[in-house]
């Protein structure tokens, strides 16, 4: 029995992310993601401008009339949902947390999902598989991944980004439509924290199974981003903590040089990251928490279809 207090959440989650996917989405998800290719449908009579390479001549020479296949495009797709739950995800300075942030994209994309029919399925993550579960369809499974993404506890606290990959080759004998929502932070044993939100890890140990996965499947990142994590206010001593090792350092941010050096290494690391992305052909959506995420996921969609054309 799901509690009062959690199923009016879920609820809400779900009425707030529809009207999102019905007003905004509409048509945007069908025409971004294909599905595996065509698919036969029936047989009919030659008709004037038709394609003379879809005759089927089995039928013609049986009826003597000119036939022809008619094909359809096989629209249903599988999307997996790859969600970070690691203990830098459980921050924010304006808004909404990462966390809560994640549950509502992940909503999106999976009401956008069944109303096209297709399946949606989960695997959140953290430096292990937390919780695995298989793509269906319907409301009532929606509702399910929406509830784990919303009130998952998860056992650890520390992030490794490779994990969900390797696992998602493992869960899959098909390509997915494969979005992985994370801040794309990890703990940093040096004891030298990027923010209050954690210490951005190196990339490139990421970028051989990240390639991998996009190469089997059609891997999205949805990088969740605070203003925080790129400056820091002036407001003298301050103890960052990085969140997933747990180690405090006191900064004075009255100084500017520290403030500015600052921002350079944070500067630094997004374009690695950005740089990474690119480099293996992975689209990205960037979702920061002091706007509206729905601005930035409708650009995707517009500049992906207009790619695709």
């Amino acid at each position: 029995m799901i509690p009062k207090d959690l199923f009016e959440k879920v609820r809400r989650i779900e009425i707030t992310t529809s009207r999102l996917v019905n007003d905004i989405f509409a048509g945007q998800y069908h025409s971004v993601f294909k599905g595996r290719g065509m698919e036969f449908d029936e047989v009919r009579e030659y008709q004037m401008g038709d394609d003379i390479r879809t005759i089927d001549w089995n039928v013609t020479a049986r009826t003597g009339i000119p036939h022809i296949k008619k094909f359809v495009e096989e629209r249903e797709l599988t999307v997996m949902i790859l969600v970070d739950a690691s203990r830098s995800c459980q921050f924010a300075s304006v808004n909404r947390l990462k966390s809560k942030l994640a549950a509502e994209i992940a909503a999106v994309l999976a009401f956008s999902a069944i109303r096209n029919n297709d399946k949606i399925g989960l695997i959140i993550f953290t430096d292990q598989i937390e919780t695995f579960i298989p793509a269906r369809k319907g409301l009532r499974h929606v509702l399910r991944v929406i509830r784990e993404v919303l009130y998952f506890n998860p056992k650890s606290k520390q992030t490794n980004l490779a994990i969900p990959l390797e696992y998602l080759n493992q869960v899959t004998t098909r390509k997915t439509v494969s979005f992985m929502i994370s801040d794309f932070f990890v703990s940093d044993q040096r004891g030298l924290p990027h923010s209050s939100a954690g210490q951005y890890k190196t990339l490139d140990g990421l970028k051989r199974v990240m390639a991998i996965a996009n190469k089997r499947h059609d891997l999205v990142a949805i990088t969740l981003n605070d203003p925080k994590e790129m400056e820091l206010p002036d407001c003298g001593l301050l103890d960052l903590e990085d969140a997933e090792s747990g180690t405090v350092i006191l900064v004075d941010t009255s100084n500017k040089e520290i403030r500015e050096r600052y921002k350079q290494k944070a500067l630094a690391r997004y374009k690695a990251r950005d740089l990474l992305f690119r480099s293996i052909g992975v689209d990205h959506i960037d979702i920061s928490t002091d706007v509206p995420y729905a601005d930035a996921m409708v650009k995707f969609f517009m500049q992906r279809r207009k790619r695709l054309r």
